[in-house]
């Protein structure tokens, strides 16, 4: 299974979002959407997403988890199966310099993509890693103020193991 996923969004990495199940319209009566426009159909603020990289706006996901955050100035951040970035980016404004964003996925299409957004667009406090949720997410110990996911966790085929792992990494306040 995870090889079908990592396949899928790699080829969404390379080509984009145009045929994936993952867009509003795929599970909705709804016309066809752009991934902008899927994106603000699921929760996004399309003036929020103005101040992040193009590149990041797949139209995946199933919400705006970064609303529901309540992020603060300063935090550490993990967005696990951060894909192209998107939310990873958008925490970034809001912890602001002194925080730190860490986007985990396991799909190297994806990471590649976003690093070179991080890079392009100088989003300093965010760095992108390679992880498999399940197992050790590459984080040390009660170092994540919070953690967030986007339409990943149902992916896992181990949710115990996922959510062990978050638990690992979050912070006794987190």
């Amino acid at each position: 299974m995870k090889a079908k996923i990592r396949e899928t969004y790699g080829k969404i990495a390379i080509n984009g979002n145009s045929d994936c199940c993952c867009m509003p319209q795929e599970c909705c009566n709804t016309v066809d959407l752009n991934p902008k426009e899927s994106l603000i159909a699921i929760g996004y603020n399309n003036k929020e997403l103005e101040t992040i990289p193009e590149s990041s706006l797949l139209g995946l996901g199933c919400g705006a988890p970064i609303d529901f955050a309540n992020l603060k100035n300063g935090e550490t951040v993990v967005d696990l199966g951060s894909g192209g970035g998107i939310d990873a980016f958008l925490a970034s404004n809001r912890v602001g310099n002194k925080g730190k964003v860490i986007g985990i996925d396991f799909t190297d299409d994806m990471l590649d993509n976003a690093r070179n957004a991080a890079l392009k667009f100088g989003f300093s406090n965010v760095e992108f890693s390679k992880g498999d949720i399940e197992k050790r997410i590459p984080i040390e110990d009660s170092s994540a103020d919070v953690v967030i996911s986007n339409c990943v966790i149902n992916l896992t085929t181990d949710k115990v193991g996922a959510f062990k792992e978050v638990y690992r990494i979050l912070k006794k306040e987190g």
